[in-house]
């Protein structure tokens, strides 16, 4: 069976756009990022700057328009700078030698030009090439070659994978290592992958009515759409709180929802439910399981739930393990991306969350209950099957 034809809102296309002008990529890498068509973002972008152009702006001279284009160039160069620099002091030891630079600027080379790497990292570019041209033990290279994929995988886990993914993710590759082994190379290396922090309880008992627990901390599904979790989380940032609400589908582990706002009130897990209605096809007499928050229990989201012909669920109050899966999922979040920055706005902290949901979490990230898999992965797994099955009957 074809799958339906995939439909967003407004928030999520208006983080989408953010993404392109924010870090000013290419449509394109940003549409293949998100797993979206090249042309529906790039339609959203050309949307966005036609509602917010400035008819009244005087357009600029050529001089201007060349100083501006002189300018964008450093601007772009300068940023690339600064993050090849701060992953490069998370990759290199404290005293690293010249051997460790050029192993740094050949797992690179591909996202940053030679040369100004070189340049950033004070060695020639001469004696890089020369290094890549000399010869070395055999042993020492496939260790060499191990830590330089170990490196380059915790990097691209933003130093959120311990040995036991790595090792997943080389084995995936084809370049099969041992945890043991893999633990040994990080060690060595300085590698120590973000602790998660103590949970901390905030729902506080009440008397409001709730539906009963249809989920009893079984956070497994057969298919897609049919258990949903959700709860709501806030991150500080310097303009003060802001709130996030999710959906996480049960079976593929993926964040099919999610809403932001400066406020918690019941319109933001409105948003965020609604968010997952457009995105995935949630079956009839599916199950939504979150804690007993004011706002799951309210009239006007117990409404929208009936609308999708889904069954409220609901755990014990103050009971974290009774939404553990929801629970997780903040903490990972927590653990890998807010607590490791500074937001001095909402919208900084809103662009962040939205690339670490859209991005890295749900098709880049290793999910150890998946067998090592990514959500998109899994997902996309099932609807294959199900259509070929459907094709040959």
């Amino acid at each position: 069976m074809a799958q339906s034809r995939r439909r967003f809102t407004p928030e999520y296309k208006d983080e989408a756009v953010k993404l392109v002008l924010d870090s000013g990529r290419p449509v394109s890498a940003v549409a293949k990022d998100l797993g979206i068509n090249e042309g529906t973002l790039g339609t959203w972008v050309a949307a966005w700057r036609r509602a917010h152009e400035n008819s009244e702006d005087e357009p600029l001279t050529m001089s201007e328009r060349a100083r501006l284009r002189e300018l964008e160039k450093e601007n772009r160069e300068l940023r690339m700078e600064r993050e090849f620099l701060s992953k490069a002091g998370r990759l290199l030891r404290a005293t690293p030698s010249v051997t460790d630079k050029y192993e740094l600027i050949s797992v690179k080379k591909d996202c940053y030009p030679v040369r100004n790497m070189c340049r950033w990292l004070a060695v020639s570019a001469s004696g890089f090439y020369d290094w890549t041209r000399r010869p070395s033990p055999t042993s020492s290279r496939r260790r060499a070659t191990l830590e330089t994929r170990v490196r380059a995988l915790f990097a691209a886990s933003r130093q959120t994978y311990g040995a036991r993914r790595i090792a997943a993710a080389l084995r995936a590759s084809g370049t099969p290592a041992s945890v043991r082994l893999v633990r040994r190379v990080m060690r060595q290396a300085g590698l120590r992958a973000c602790q998660p922090r103590a949970y901390r309880r905030t729902t506080i008992p009440g008397q409001a009515p709730a539906p009963t627990d249809r989920v009893r901390r079984d956070f497994t599904a057969t298919r897609p759409g049919t258990k949903l979790v959700g709860d709501i989380t806030y991150i500080r940032t310097n303009e003060g709180w802001l709130y996030l609400a999710t959906v996480i589908d049960c079976y593929s582990r993926k964040v099919v929802g999610w809403s932001m706002a400066d406020h918690m009130r019941t319109e933001l897990i409105i948003d965020a439910f609604t968010m997952a209605a457009t995105r995935t096809r949630i079956q009839e007499g599916a199950t939504f399981h979150s804690d007993r928050g004011s706002q799951y229990l309210s009239d006007a989201y117990q409404r929208v739930l009936r609308h999708h012909q889904v069954h409220p669920s609901a755990g014990a109050t103050g009971v974290c393990w009774d939404n553990s899966l929801a629970e997780s999922f903040f903490g990972t979040l927590k653990n890998e991306l807010v607590h490791r920055e500074n937001y001095p706005t909402r919208r900084t902290a809103r662009t962040a969350i939205t690339e670490y949901i859209e991005v890295f979490y749900n098709r880049q990230r290793l999910h150890s209950t998946l067998g090592y898999q990514t959500p998109e992965h899994v997902e996309n797994l099932y609807h294959t099957a199900t259509t070929n099955i459907a094709d040959a009957a």
